[in-house]
């Protein structure tokens, strides 16, 4: 990749890169609502043990990646709270991923399915 030679193309370039991290953060959320149908509390959620070795993890393979490990521990450390705290309130309500499924193919009770 060549280096960018104006702000507005750095910009451009961060923004499709965003959206490819989107999609990523799209896909792990999936996986993150089906780990939440085997875990039976609200301690195996938090999981700290899992937290601290997907945090190392994170180091590890940004430090080979030329990333900061600061930066990824970091953005990890806020993306694992995020994400605990999405799970925890589910399955607070007691969601499971096919029941979250149903809830979004439902119709909003203001906007009616046609038929």
């Amino acid at each position: 990749m060549s280096d960018p030679t104006s702000l507005a193309e750095v910009r451009a370039r961060i923004d499709a890169l965003d959206g490819e991290l989107i999609r990523l953060l799209a896909d792990r959320q999936a996986l993150v609502r089906h780990a939440a149908a085997f875990k039976a509390d609200e301690q195996a959620v938090r999981a700290p043990g899992r937290v601290e070795q997907v945090v190392q993890a994170a180091r590890a393979r940004a430090l080979s990646a030329g990333l900061s490990p600061s930066v990824a521990e970091a953005v990890w450390r806020a993306m694992i709270a995020a994400f605990i705290d999405l799970e925890l309130a589910e399955h607070r309500a007691g969601a499971s991923p096919g029941a979250h499924r149903a809830r979004l193919r439902r119709p909003h009770p203001a906007h009616p399915s046609p038929g």
